[in-house]
């Protein structure tokens, strides 16, 4: 497990480049036969991969987390990018093919991950935070997620925000979760921005070419930043950061939020003369 402790606005100010891909960039999500996680000190958020591959993998033990087990005091949630898997959790199997995902409670004591196929292994997105109750494990179908239709082909914004993790789909204890695709064509995923400054929220951008790449903007709205970004990447956003990007092609993203609240529509929008 690395950590990612947190960074002030007055800290990123002065980063260069590499300092800032170093606290906020997570470069590598997925690794044949291997649980990818990163303890992130943004409201506790874990942010991880599961690509099992040759055999079943387990999620990790609690010893990193100073508890019995992973989920003794977390909820879980996660989308699948690959191909079609299962997910064994206490002993129960759920099948859980590309683009479904999963409502994880606080108590479980046992997640495993499996392929059906080793050439076209499942790619397990998972997002964790902190819980106080305990709410039932729910699969999520693809055709179960909550969508949204927003933006416009006039603004290059034409996308549909799925929730999966969210209290129109599911009961959490803070998680939310879900996915947006952009329409060919449109490459801005949010644009005005905005921020909320009582949750954080993670960003994975996926399904792009190998020279594909994202510009994801953060920073304070009079100091932005930006992180250039490949495919199957992911990258932490500070209650404090705008979190926007614009792709050199369509893509697809997974956010999710953990904080004070589940309003999905809880954001302070930037006014475009504003932004520096």
């Amino acid at each position: 497990m690395k950590e990612r402790f947190a960074v002030s606005p007055n800290e990123i100010k002065r980063m260069t480049t590499t300092e800032i891909r170093e606290n906020f960039l997570i470069e590598t999500i997925f690794k044949a036969d291997t649980v990818v996680w990163e303890y992130g000190h943004y409201d506790r958020m874990i942010v991880g991969g599961i690509m099992p591959v040759n055999k079943t993998l387990t999620l990790p033990e609690g010893a990193e987390l100073h508890c019995g087990y992973f989920l003794e005091r977390r909820e879980l949630g996660l989308i699948n990018i690959g191909g079609d898997g299962e997910v064994i959790v206490d002993g129960k199997p759920y099948s859980i093919a590309s683009k479904d995902g999963m409502y994880i409670g606080k108590g479980v004591k046992e997640v495993s991950f499996k392929s059906m196929d080793k050439n076209n292994p499942g790619k397990f997105y998972f997002n964790s935070s902190p819980a106080h109750i305990s709410f039932k494990t729910v699969k999520i179908n693809f055709k179960d997620a909550n969508p949204q239709h927003m933006g416009d082909i006039k603004t290059s914004n034409k996308r549909t925000i799925y929730q999966y993790v969210h209290p129109k789909v599911c009961e959490s204890a803070q998680l939310v979760m879900g996915m947006t695709v952009l329409d060919e064509g449109n490459m801005w995923n949010t644009m005005p921005t905005h921020t909320h400054a009582r949750r954080m929220e993670s960003y994975f951008y996926f399904n792009m070419g190998n020279d594909a790449r994202v510009f994801h903007m953060m920073g304070e709205p009079a100091e932005t930043r930006h992180v250039v970004m490949a495919n199957e990447q992911a990258i932490l956003s500070p209650s404090w950061s705008i979190h926007s990007g614009v792709g050199t092609a369509a893509y697809t993203f997974i956010w999710a939020m953990a904080g004070e609240n589940q309003d999905f529509t809880d954001m302070d929008f930037v006014a475009m003369d504003k932004l520096k």
